[in-house]
């Protein structure tokens, strides 16, 4: 069996190379010993992920490969999270979590509830716990978050969870078409997207800071999913402009509990 760790101050990940496998990461017991404990041959299946913890399906260096196949269902990962985004198989719509449920918002931009049991390329969640918040002051570009995300977490490193909720003078996501294999990159995958310009709604975006430290397992910098109170919209955010009453919660997580591929 393969094994690969990675120990990274401020963060902690674990990652399995031996055919697909869960580790969990049980709190007091080292990492190796953790991953030592698993069965390789046996079915994935997250176990409880300890409070703080991300639990992830892929990463975004998987998708860099490209490689957009599905490595587990949702269900593998949702557990008692609230907050997550991700893909579906062959990057099948949108993935946003909000309040404990998945929706998928494909090209037409209208969201739709999901099946746990369809499969994911990459997919974070997280049991969203607010450490720190503020209103965000009107006119804040999306673009312009991460330093004020860095500042309420301490901390420019690790994955931080982020939950904006409040009316947007403008918003604007986006989804992408179902691929087939042999998948193009994903810079090409992303040049045919669809774009739904939205003016005046009101939202909760959802997502996750991801450190250098931690680049390649998320997505750089901030990566947001977002859906309109009415869930009317939705989709990948590619950027906003905040009204009058947006506020800005953060969860500093602890680390990131993975479904790795081979």
């Amino acid at each position: 069996m393969v094994t690969i760790l990675k120990r990274l101050e401020g963060s902690r990940i674990a990652l399995l190379a031996a055919g697909l496998a869960a580790i969990a990461l049980v709190a007091g017991m080292p990492l190796a010993q953790a991953v030592g404990d698993q069965d390789a041959s046996a079915t994935p299946q997250m176990t409880s992920t300890p409070r703080g913890w991300v639990t992830q399906i892929g990463t975004y260096d998987y998708l860099l490969q490209p490689d957009y196949d599905g490595l587990a269902p949702l269900s593998s990962a949702v557990g008692r999270a609230t907050i997550g985004l991700g893909t579906l198989d062959r990057l099948d719509g949108e993935l946003v979590m909000v309040g404990g449920t998945v929706y998928r918002v494909g090209t037409d931009g209208t969201p739709r509830r999901t099946a746990l049991t369809r499969t994911t390329p990459f997919f974070e969640a997280v049991r969203f716990v607010p450490q720190a918040s503020q209103r965000v002051p009107a006119g804040t570009e999306c673009s312009a978050l991460v330093p004020l995300i860095d500042t309420l977490a301490g901390s420019t490193e690790g994955m931080v969870a982020v939950r904006l909720i409040g009316d947007f003078v403008t918003l604007t996501a986006r989804s992408v078409p179902e691929q087939e294999a042999p998948y193009a990159p994903l810079s090409e995958v992303v040049a045919d997207q669809t774009v739904f310009p939205l003016t005046d709604v009101r939202a909760t975006l959802v997502g996750f800071r991801t450190g250098i430290d931690l680049l390649g397992v998320g997505a750089p910098g901030l990566h947001l999913h977002g859906l309109t109170t009415d869930r009317d919209s939705g989709g990948h955010v590619l950027g906003c402009t905040t009204g009058s009453d947006v506020r800005i919660a953060i969860q500093r997580t602890r680390g990131v509990q993975l479904f790795a591929a081979p």
